[in-house]
């Protein structure tokens, strides 16, 4: 059974949800405030975590930044604003997903089922041999990152990312490859999930923001993970 936190300070509506999901399968501890769930989840390690923005004590985004310092999970954010600087921050914290309340349990579930299988998908097919490119070490069993002598430091989705582009080295992937790879739907036109992503991902890996070498933007195309650019 899946292990599953909700942080949310509406009342109803986090109890509207754990009933849901306690039917659908699901092992459910709900918080009102961030503080409670983020010292919660140091002694409790859960699938997924849905966050909201507006908590009555520690704002969201930094709840998820904390959760961060230690918590390797999925994240997805539930929230009423509609401000993309909320939804850009989420992203930058770590946050794996972002939506937009209000929504029906069903396209919650199928949203959290999304992440939850991609996870599943990784630990199916991951085998002992890590993914080498020069100084860049992927390990898909320990899901470890190395860059030259330094451990680089990802999130869940930040290493399924850089996983996905590794294992199609020299391929140019559309955002419509990625999202369905990684979020399990296709691209909307709109979602900059992927792109803020990348920005993250290029720099932790010390990749150029302004001119990329490592994983290059192709315009009108996709991105494109480079094999040769890591150096010996």
């Amino acid at each position: 059974m899946n292990k599953l936190v909700i942080v949310e300070d509406d009342k109803r509506l986090a109890k509207l949800i754990a009933s849901f999901f306690e039917r659908s399968g699901f092992i459910v501890n709900s918080f009102t405030y961030g503080a409670e769930a983020i010292n919660f989840c140091k002694n409790y390690t859960p699938d997924i975590i849905i966050l909201d923005l507006d908590l009555p004590d520690i704002g969201g985004i930094d709840v998820c930044s904390q959760l961060r310092q230690f918590y390797a999970g999925r994240i997805l954010i539930l929230t009423a604003s509609g401000d993309d600087l909320d939804q850009i921050d989420g992203f930058e914290t770590g946050a794996d997903d972002f939506v937009s309340k209000p929504v029906e349990p069903q396209v919650l579930l199928a949203r959290i089922k999304a992440l939850l299988k991609r996870d599943k998908d990784i630990k199916t097919t991951s085998d002992s041999k890590a993914l080498k490119f020069g100084k860049l070490i992927i390990n898909k069993n320990s899901r470890t990152v190395i860059l030259g002598q330094e451990t680089i430091s990802l999130t869940s989705h930040e290493f399924d990312l850089l996983n996905l582009f590794a294992e199609n080295a020299g391929i140019t992937l559309s955002r419509d490859n990625l999202y369905h790879s990684l979020r399990g739907f296709g691209y909307d036109g709109i979602d900059r999930a992927i792109d803020i992503k990348i920005s993250r991902l290029r720099k932790k890996l010390n990749d150029d923001a302004n001119n990329p070498t490592k994983i290059k933007t192709i315009w009108g195309k996709g991105y494109l993970f480079v094999p040769t650019a890591w150096g010996q």
